[in-house]
């Protein structure tokens, strides 16, 4: 198990490439079930999420390649339809071969899913839709179980915006017999991307993208070739990293509408950002100032970069007020930025920020995925050495995060843990 040890005060200035999207290649691997013959997917990230993907998918009886930042999947010789729970205990993604295996095979049997404990997360809206389109359920010995003949069109309104549950259903909902409507969908750009698939593969999918999506379902698919997406909670974190380490930093391969949220704070900030068609670059000087952060489903600000602004605004003039609308309890992170010096209070789903003039270095213990980006950040500009414990979090979803920030000028070093 590693660390990561940081010397902050470093101000970072250059340019940096972002990654594929984490959350847009594991559904397309995912969909690649849906067919027989080669799908193949591009700049794919080098991330344990991707890889153990890929070990699941191998275990249905799959054959798969990774070289460089391609993948291939051959699904035609699929014998299992069992995603056990050793696998998927560490990655809830894995949720996602419901959908593809029912639709194909008629069966699938899935562990309930683990993943970063940032709150309840159930899958009850994948169940129900899957219901709607015919398949029965069964919950025991925890796992899910679902079987159906073949699934059929339905209308089916989601009760709250899921992201893995609409990329699981418009997957079925690919081979289903006729056409189904789903309501309140997520709008996310990795929906829009398994909906590209999947009209690549012979499916119809219209309205991916907005909260009305209406899919009709062929007999068969065939193998889809893509590129996945940049990732935009990536790009956001690198920017914040500018952002909170002076800059300029210039991020390339991004897609303004997927971080715009992102940029219009950074700017409300205080922060000089210039927009160009595939890179944005940010830059401060002196303290930022406080604003008010809100998460909301895609279009709105990401959950997913909470945590990174509460490492910026940590350090802004005056005070923040981050609502937290999406999971109940993601400011774990917040007490190991306390240990850095930050003065940040919290109740229920609010978190109330007060600026303070200096951060320093401390031993942080990362809680999940993105609050481990957020140490990292609070990290590079915090006095003396800063240590981010348990860093296979971030491994799961930044792509040598440190190799990126070490280019632009962190002093940042990952070190086996001690005793470990």
């Amino acid at each position: 198990m590693d660390k990561f040890v940081i010397e902050g005060g470093t101000r970072l200035e250059g340019t940096v490439q972002v990654s594929g999207a984490k959350n847009a290649v594991l559904p397309l691997m995912t969909c690649a079930l849906l067919s027989e013959g080669v799908s193949e997917i591009d700049r794919v990230p080098n991330l344990r999420d991707v890889r153990t993907m890929l070990k699941l998918i191998e275990r249905l009886g799959a054959s798969t390649t990774f070289a460089g930042n391609s993948a291939t999947i051959n699904a035609a010789a699929i014998k299992e339809f069992e995603a056990p729970y050793d696998l998927v205990k560490t990655m809830r993604a894995s949720v996602l071969a419901l959908g593809p295996l029912v639709a194909r095979f008629g069966r699938a049997r899935i562990s309930l899913p683990g993943g970063c404990a940032i709150g309840a997360r159930p899958i009850d809206q994948h169940l129900k839709g899957l219901e709607a389109l015919g398949a029965e359920i069964v919950l025991e010995h925890g796992y899910v179980e679902a079987r159906a003949r073949r699934l059929k069109g339905a209308t089916f309104t989601f009760d709250v915006k899921s992201v893995t549950g609409t990329e699981n259903l418009i997957m079925a909902a690919a081979l289903a017999k006729g056409e189904t409507v789903f309501h309140n969908a997520a709008c996310e750009p990795e929906v829009v991307q398994i909906a590209d698939a999947l009209n690549q593969m012979g499916a119809s999918v219209e309205g991916a993208g907005t909260d009305t999506i209406r899919v009709k379902g062929a007999d068969s698919l065939v193998p889809f070739k893509l590129d996945v997406i940049p990732d935009r909670i990536e790009a956001g974190t690198l920017l914040v990293a500018g952002a909170i380490a002076g800059g300029p930093v210039r991020v390339e391969g991004v897609v303004y509408d997927h971080v715009d949220t992102v940029v219009e704070k950074l700017i409300e900030a205080g922060a000089k950002v210039k927009i160009e068609d595939d890179a944005i670059t940010v830059s401060a000087k002196g303290r930022l100032k406080g604003v008010d952060i809100r998460t909301k489903p895609f279009p709105g600000f990401a959950t997913d970069m909470q945590a990174q602004f509460m490492a910026l605004l940590a350090l802004a003039e005056g005070s923040s007020v981050f609502s937290e609308t999406v999971f109940e309890n993601r400011y774990m992170h917040a007490q190991e930025l306390q240990r850095l010096g930050a003065n940040i209070s919290v109740e229920g789903r609010t978190a109330v920020v007060k600026g303070v003039k200096k951060l320093s270095g401390a031993p942080v213990m990362a809680t999940d995925l993105r609050a481990s980006a957020c140490l990292v950040l609070a990290g590079l500009v915090a006095e003396g050495t800063t240590e981010v414990l348990r860093i296979y979090h971030l491994d799961r979803g930044y792509e040598r995060l440190e190799e990126k920030l070490g280019r632009l000028g962190a002093r940042i070093q990952r070190l086996p843990m001690e005793g470990v």
